[in-house]
């Protein structure tokens, strides 16, 4: 951990002392906090931020914003900066931060110098008062080496963090942990209540976040290693512990927003052919399979479970990277970073779980996807589990180069060609899949590439044809199909194959309710 500040040669013995003092505060000291915390009854923040921040509008809001001269360590020569989220909106639940450096560890004290409040009126006396941050963002010079404040990463509200690559934009959002997502019972937020920040050295290239994590029914503790990049790379260790018992337990979860796409095109007419921050949910199962769903926008709920022992690895993917796909030069989908998670050490049984909530605009994150063990921690026991993060637009890096992936997904009313040569509807949905890949350049030309592909019983499969695609170098899957029951989902499957040798990963697709056929 780079917790030392430059000491002379003189003061060496004293430098290593100090050293130690930082090195002394640690993930363990956090998870002895939340191994305590879990033994108390769940005491709610005291929340009395005043009226005027509380009815404040997103445009007010924004108003107020952390000034660059009081950036934390914008007066040292160290490769991060830290800037602070002030009180405000629906942001009203202040979190303590600290700063762990070679003297030990201190408060960084609320003081309202820091900002700039822009038209938004508050008294500063009331200001004064108020008992701590929203949230922070981690700076650092990500794309320019001349500049230290591109945004690497931002903590703000409960447990949800974003983080930025490269000339990345933001989108998806990652969790600390969810709760009873998508349950009747309604879901519960844990939140990050305090936050401890090491110090970095003069040419450390990362940064350690450490965190814990309070809710009615859990805590945690957690540590956030940060590696800014072309793709910023986050390792992540946490501890959990309940104080009671939970219907879904998700770990690693994230939060994203898909409005409408080339597998599920706008129903009104819209300059964007497509709007998502996300596209698909990519898993690598614990037996080498990978697999890959289209998300969806759909009419109601929905919610799908892939049982996996010991995953190799999952996220929410942006594949679509062609700005023509989007056509929206304002924000910029095609530079939102897709997240790959890679678990570390074996996680046992359960499943990634994939929640799909309907929405009407693309200001709501709709799309949940985490893991859910199998076993939860009895009461006082810790559940620990580390994982890392790549946070990336290079989706082919993190891909078996040996197995083909799904280019795009795009859904059509079915039709067929009649002798006329004119193409006529025929009450059936088509789906044209694209896989592309480095497994089909040493393919001969006349290789012969079948389709394996398969449903849950709730369609007729009416075609089922591969062809080559010139263009990309891939190969393209038609499958039309009709669906028998309207009222209940159809679950699709598909691999492309040269005799019994799978050549691509398992499209995976759920056909909502009452959306079959346009």
């Amino acid at each position: 951990m780079g917790g030392r500040r430059s000491l002379g040669a003189g003061v060496m013995v004293l430098g290593l002392l100090c050293a130690g003092q930082a090195n002394a505060f640690n993930f363990f000291d956090v998870a002895k906090r939340a191994k305590t915390l879990s033994s108390e009854g769940f005491k709610p923040v005291n929340n009395n931020i005043p009226k005027e921040l509380r009815d404040l509008k997103f445009a007010g809001y924004q108003q107020i914003q952390a000034k660059r001269e009081g950036y934390h360590w914008n007066d040292a020569k160290l490769p991060f900066q830290i800037a602070f989220n002030h009180l405000g909106m629906s942001f009203d639940e202040p979190v303590k931060i600290h700063e762990i450096d070679a003297q030990g560890v201190r408060e960084i004290k609320f003081d309202p110098a820091l900002f700039d409040y822009g038209n938004v009126k508050l008294d500063p006396n009331v200001a004064k008062n108020l008992g701590g941050f929203a949230g922070f963002r981690i700076l650092s010079a990500l794309n320019d080496p001349a500049k230290r404040d591109d945004e690497v990463a931002s903590f703000l509200g409960a447990s949800y963090f974003r983080v930025l690559g490269k000339g990345q934009v933001y989108g998806q959002s990652a969790r600390g942990l969810a709760i009873d997502t998508a349950m009747a019972t309604g879901e519960e937020f844990p939140r990050f209540r305090e936050f401890w920040i090491a110090r970095p050295g003069n040419k450390e290239k990362h940064l350690v976040v450490y965190a814990l994590l309070d809710s009615p029914r859990a805590t945690g503790a957690f540590r956030f290693t940060f590696t800014p990049g072309d793709d910023t790379v986050v390792d992540v260790k946490s501890r959990i512990y309940l104080r009671d018992r939970v219907s879904k337990l998700g770990i690693a979860a994230t939060a994203s927003m898909f409005l409408f796409g080339s597998n599920q095109p706008s129903p009104t007419p819209n300059f964007r052919p497509e709007l998502h921050d996300s596209d698909g949910l990519a898993i690598h199962a614990g037996n080498g399979e990978w697999i890959w769903r289209p998300l969806n926008n759909p009419r109601r709920l929905a919610t799908s479970g892939f049982a996996i022992e010991n995953p190799a690895g999952f996220g929410l993917l942006q594949r679509a990277r062609d700005p023509s796909r989007y056509e929206d030069i304002e924000d910029r989908y095609e530079l939102r970073p897709s997240l790959w998670i890679v678990p570390k050490g074996q996680w046992g049984k359960g499943r990634v779980e994939l929640v799909e909530i309907p929405t009407g605009d693309e200001t709501n994150d709709n799309i949940v996807t985490m893991w859910v063990p199998e076993t939860q921690p009895k009461a006082g026991e810790a559940l620990d589990l580390e994982y890392t993060m790549y946070w990336t637009r290079n989706e082919p890096k993190y891909h078996d180069s040996k197995v083909a992936w799904v280019q795009q997904t795009r859904r059509a009313p079915g039709e067929i060609r009649g002798a006329d040569q004119i193409r006529r509807p025929d009450d059936s949905t088509a789906f044209y899949i694209d896989f592309v890949g480095p497994v089909f350049k040493d393919l001969p030309q006349d290789v012969v590439i079948g389709s394996n592909v398969s449903h849950n019983g709730n369609a007729d499969i009416l075609e089922s044809t591969v062809r080559r695609n010139p263009v990309t170098g891939g190969w393209r899957l038609l499958i039309r199909l009709k669906v028998k029951d309207a009222t209940k989902p159809a679950e699709l499957r598909a691999q492309l194959r040269n005799g019994d040798n799978i050549l691509s990963e398992t499209w995976s697709y759920q056909l909502p309710v009452n959306e079959n056929a346009q």
